[in-house]
């Protein structure tokens, strides 16, 4: 089967609408002049897949850099024309393709890049980098947007995957990424977001809980770009506005949060993964922080998240980027 035969691109299941209009407002801000993304060592049936899928949805043009064997054998596997796409021919070895896409997006030849089969260290090593040119004065994140059949719009949560502890700093970066991320690319203009920890009062015992004070107050001085900032919330409250008015806390934000930022890697990770698995969500993920949007999906991950990763991604970028 040739790109061109394939059936109509994956889009969301119609249990996931809101992931759904991500993906039409990216084909529709794409045009003709669509932004370019570096499909980075695609080397294996399921990236060059990816790469098909991403082309037939008219979101991105996949540029495709790796070992131009290696490329073609995936394409065979994968019954796609490789052919069809540009491809930046690199030596075998994964880092060395991560480094050559690295320096494309640095140059502004590509407009973001996504993990193709290479390990994601391996190219976020060369993304962080401090001679690399990507690498900015910010932290390095990482923020999923997921659309919930029980939840009434797209709910964003970070970090997930990148950052394992984060201090006061490494969290108000995140904060301040993922605000931004939901201005640009949802057009959010002013934000809810919820400081999740175990519990919704400051306790001096629970570090999770003075953060949250710290970055409320940040907020109410002007750090986080007109985001409206409150916390800390137990899980139950920043979700349900009725659990919060049961506790008697008198919130904004409770039940109708845009983002929520979570104390750690393993809570965060341990939510996206019951988002998925027990609350029927699905969900669109990029890497933030660095001069270009970065998509590492899993294996595991859904054809229709892949391809939502990589319209977030689009719709990241600053107009005119990588085009």
């Amino acid at each position: 089967m040739s790109q061109g035969n394939l059936p109509a691109p994956a889009a969301p299941p119609a249990s996931h609408p809101r992931l759904a209009a991500l993906v039409e407002r990216a084909r529709q801000r794409a045009g003709a002049a669509q932004p370019t993304i570096g499909l980075v060592h695609p080397g294996d049936a399921l990236a060059m897949e990816a790469a098909s899928r991403i082309a037939a949805a008219g979101i991105a043009r996949p540029v495709l850099v790796g070992e131009r064997a290696t490329i073609e054998r995936a394409a065979d596997a994968a019954q796609v024309d490789a052919g069809r796409f540009e491809i930046v021919d690199t030596p075998a070895s994964p880092p060395e393709a991560a480094a050559r896409a690295v320096a494309l997006a640095r140059d502004g030849v590509l407009g973001a890049l996504m993990k193709g089969s290479l390990h994601t260290d391996e190219l976020m090593s060369a993304v962080v980098r401090r001679d690399a040119g990507l690498r900015t004065d910010t932290r390095i994140s990482h923020a999923f947007v997921f659309d919930l059949p029980r939840y009434p719009k797209l709910l964003a949560l970070a970090d997930c995957v990148v950052n394992i502890a984060p201090d006061l700093k490494t969290k108000r970066d995140i904060l301040g990424s993922s605000v931004r991320l939901l201005q640009r690319a949802l057009e959010i203009a002013r934000p809810k977001v919820g400081i999740v920890a175990a519990v919704e009062t400051v306790n001096p015992a629970i570090p999770a809980t003075l953060d949250a004070q710290a970055l409320v107050q940040m907020a109410r001085e002007g750090h986080f770009h007109g985001a409206l900032v409150e916390g800390p919330f137990g899980f139950d409250n920043a979700f349900s506005a009725e659990a919060a008015r049961i506790k008697r806390i008198d919130s904004q934000v409770a039940g109708d949060a845009d983002l929520l930022l979570m104390p750690d890697l393993n809570a965060s990770n341990m939510l996206y993964k019951s988002f998925i698995y027990v609350g029927g969500g699905d969900c669109a993920g990029v890497v933030q922080g660095a001069r270009v949007p970065v998509v590492i999906t899993s294996r595991a991950d859904s054809v229709a998240s892949r391809i939502a990763s990589v319209a977030l991604a689009m719709l990241a970028m600053p107009d005119g980027d990588g085009r």
